[in-house]
């Protein structure tokens, strides 16, 4: 009787499992939950295989709740009951109740080990996977070929060469190796690791090779522009599918070959008969946005419609990011609304967001970023980098208050942002606060976040901060860090510094760019070393292959005409491979005007002003270059010519920081509510400094004027108003931060040697092309600027 009995238990378990089946495939939870009642009326519901399998069915239909519940209830579990629903909560993402699980299983097996590999590399969590693999080794686990694949994905994923590497040597010593999953892994591993040259050896050896194999292969020559190797397995191929065609398009675009990535796409419309994918589509309306073709964005966008293709977020994205940059942003912010912001991800946002900042707009932007369902922090620093290239940038600092208030933790890429938006207004005192928010959250190590605080603390004054950044950067510098360094030294007036630590660069094999040679370049004009700048530029050319771009020889131009060696710096401008711009040829009128030679400058003032008819300062230096040798009539020409034109003089001002308050001033400026305050310092210091020997520079006034106002002119320069302003505002032994948006005149660099020997302060002033830093009735330009 008993055999019978277990026979028809047998079956009517069978037939509930098959129903189950059934009811998952067609992802209907009521039918599993009348399933589960007709399970307990009959009395099985203490059959460990037909719970596992209503595990299964709760945990893959949602019911997570339930699946977690019956197995709390099961009087038997078997380890497949703890590895469903621990797998389910991994694939959940709910990896800390997975972990729970899994430290309750009593006999953990290799499924229970992978499940949590899954589910940390679905988190993004790569390093606990590998950990989790080592651990698992470790407690002498069978490894199989599953699991080495899902750990090889994580290798692959941080780039982990070393790691992958002694993955490989595991999979050899155990003999997985045979398996062709295993080796696409491992195919896959070394390829994204960058390499692939061992990629290729295991390519080679592999016995058997399915379309995934190929496919990786050629997604690894096109990622490192081996473009015919790619092409030629395409054509070995015996059997093709949309993923391998995808591998060369998306390797085209990805490169930057978009024309290729585009004509591939048409022969793939014309000799295959697979459909595009959604990532082929994506693909190529990519392409077209960087070609800025907005016709055939236009057409592949019809067929799109024309076909009724499913539109994925991938593909909406795409179309928006296509539109945004093609000038069609009203049409992307149209698809956006179709759509509904939620869909939009940071790619197509910030798309947008570049096309809006094109139109000079922001607040459509700001609107989309506002309604944005998911605002991370890619879509934060996207927002605050539109404001930051729209110079708003106090509207990008109140946004990053908010962010530290509000939104996600900020990241290198906001840091760099924010960084530079201080490094824009020139302030040391927010510059400092962001440092300070950078070592809070742990992201000051970053190499960009270091390179943005070296600049930050450069421009706003502050070279000694910016050289204690540096020295903490040793470990992890790259070119920029170095040139970011170079270019703030020269900056200074520390050109001699600026040159041995470019000496250093080469001596440690860091290869320069063609900016450090920019501020090696400027080092030497800042300090007159003129022959080590003709070495450097050759170095530059001969050595490093760098072509000489307009700065580089705007550097030349400026270090000819600063040592007085104007034909040389004229003939070389003559001699230029490429048309001279105006930074040349103003550079050339400025070093005439230092040496007063008229003849020249009138040459170098004609052709700035054919390239730029409007450019007031061509008008000026020469105006005031007539001045300064008396030709009276000459200058009144000049500025009669220029007043006729319309052409309107930059005006000179200034700007000190105090307390978080910018206050400017102009030259003669009696807008200030402490101008009464001001005036008095400024006239107490005037007669102080002449007590000390200064002599004011009446010849800096380029008007034909009595002495005494000639002197009050001078007097009343904005630089020196700032100046008064801070020393009445700020305690005493303070250093104090001018900034002027002209080259300092040489009655100011005088004056403020003095003032600085006089009050006992250092004085740093930023003006249009350097820092000056007074201390002690001396300045580190050595007069030589």
């Amino acid at each position: 009787m008993g055999s019978p009995s277990s026979s028809s238990t047998l079956f009517t378990s069978d037939f509930y499992v098959y129903q189950l089946q059934a009811s998952l495939k067609s992802r209907d939870p009521f039918a599993g939950k009348l399933i589960h009642a007709r399970i307990i009326k009959s009395g099985l519901h203490m059959g460990v295989f037909l719970m596992n399998n209503l595990i299964n069915f709760y945990a893959k239909t949602g019911s997570l709740s339930d699946a977690h519940h019956l197995l709390e209830e099961m009087p038997v579990r078997t380890t497949l009951s703890w590895n469903t629903i621990l797998s389910a909560y991994a694939k959940q993402g709910r990896i800390d109740v997975a972990h729970r699980i899994f430290d309750e299983i009593p006999e953990r097996d290799s499924v229970s080990w992978t499940a949590m590999i899954v589910g940390y590399n679905q988190m993004g969590r790569f390093d606990n996977a590998i950990r989790m693999f080592v651990r698992m080794i470790s407690d002498k686990v069978l490894i199989t070929q599953f699991t080495v694949t899902n750990i090889l994905a994580s290798c692959a994923a941080i780039e982990g060469l070393n790691i992958g590497k002694k993955v490989h040597s595991f999979v050899v010593k155990h003999g997985l190796s045979s398996y062709v999953c295993v080796a696409n892994s491992l195919l896959n591993m070394y390829a994204k690791s960058g390499d692939q040259k061992t990629a290729l050896v295991v390519f080679q050896r592999m016995r058997s090779k399915d379309i995934s194999t190929w496919n990786s292969m050629i997604s690894s020559h096109m990622q490192s522009s081996d473009f015919d190797l790619a092409l030629s397995l395409f054509k070995e191929m015996a059997e093709r599918n949309i993923v391998s065609w995808n591998a060369i398009i998306a390797g085209y675009n990805q490169r930057g070959f978009d024309m290729e990535a585009l004509a591939f796409f048409s022969n793939m419309l014309k000799d295959s008969p697979l459909k595009p994918d959604k990532f082929t589509l994506a693909t190529i309306l990519s392409a077209c946005a960087n070609l800025g073709n907005l016709e055939l964005g236009k057409q592949i966008h019809a067929q799109i419609i024309r076909n009724n293709f499913e539109l994925s977020v991938a593909v909406e994205n795409a179309l928006i990011s296509m539109y945004a940059k093609c000038c069609g942003v009203e049409i992307a912010k149209k698809i956006l609304e179709q759509s509904g912001t939620s869909s939009v991800n940071v790619i197509g946002f910030t798309a947008l967001l570049d096309g809006y900042i094109k139109l000079g707009n922001v607040k459509p932007a700001r609107h989309i970023f506002d309604s944005l369902v998911d605002q991370d922090v890619v879509a934060w620093t996207a927002m605050i980098v539109g404001y930051t290239q729209n110079n708003l940038n106090n509207e990008a600092l109140e946004l990053f208050r908010l962010m530290t208030r509000e939104g996600p933790k900020p990241n290198n890429y906001t840091f760099a942002a924010i960084l530079s938006v201080s490094s824009i207004l020139a302030s040391l005192d927010h510059g400092k606060q962001i440092h300070a928010s950078a070592i809070r959250l742990g992201e000051v190590s970053s190499v960009s976040v270091s390179n943005a605080l070296i600049t930050m603390y450069s421009k706003s004054g502050s070279i000694t901060s910016a050289k204690k950044v540096f020295n903490l950067t040793h470990r992890s510098r790259d070119t920029v860090t170095w040139t970011s360094m170079i270019i703030s030294l020269a900056q200074h007036g520390l050109g001699e510094e600026a040159i041995e630590l470019f000496e250093t660069m080469l001596g440690l094999g860091i290869k320069p760019d063609h900016i450090t040679y920019i501020g090696v370049l400027s080092a030497c004009t800042h300090v007159g070393l003129v022959e080590q700048g003709r070495s450097y530029y050759n170095l530059m050319k001969n050595e490093h292959k760098i072509e000489p771009t307009l700065s580089h020889y705007a550097c030349l131009i400026d270090l000819f005409g600063r040592a007085g060696l104007l034909q040389e710096a004229f003939q070389f401008i003559e001699s230029m491979p490429i048309e001279p711009d105006v930074i040349a040829w103003g550079s050339l009128l400025s070093s005439c005007k230092v040496h007063k030679n008229v003849e020249l400058a009138k040459v170098a003032a004609e052709r700035l002003l054919f390239i730029e008819p409007e450019n007031s300062g061509a008008y000026s230096a020469l105006a005031n270059l007539y001045s300064a040798c008396g030709k009276w009539e000459d200058a009144a020409r000049i500025r009669k010519s220029m007043k006729d034109r319309g052409v309107k003089k930059e005006q000179g001002f200034s700007w000190v920081q105090i307390r978080n308050t910018v206050h400017v001033f102009g030259a003669e400026d009696g807008s200030h509510p402490q101008k009464d305050a001001i005036y008095r310092m400024i006239e107490k210091i005037w007669k102080e400094i002449k007590k000390l020997g200064f002599i004011p520079d009446t010849q800096s006034v380029l008007h034909d004027l009595e002495e005494e106002v000639k002197e009050q002119i001078l007097r009343h320069h904005s630089e020196k108003l700032a100046i008064a302003f801070g020393l009445i505002s700020t305690p005493e032994n303070t250093t104090l931060r001018i900034m002027k948006n002209l080259r300092v005149c040489n009655d100011c660099h005088t004056a403020i040697k003095f003032i600085s020997k006089l009050v006992g302060r250092e004085i740093i002033v930023r003006d249009a092309t350097r820092f000056h830093h007074f201390n002690n009735g001396s300045c580190s330009c050595r007069d030589y600027w």
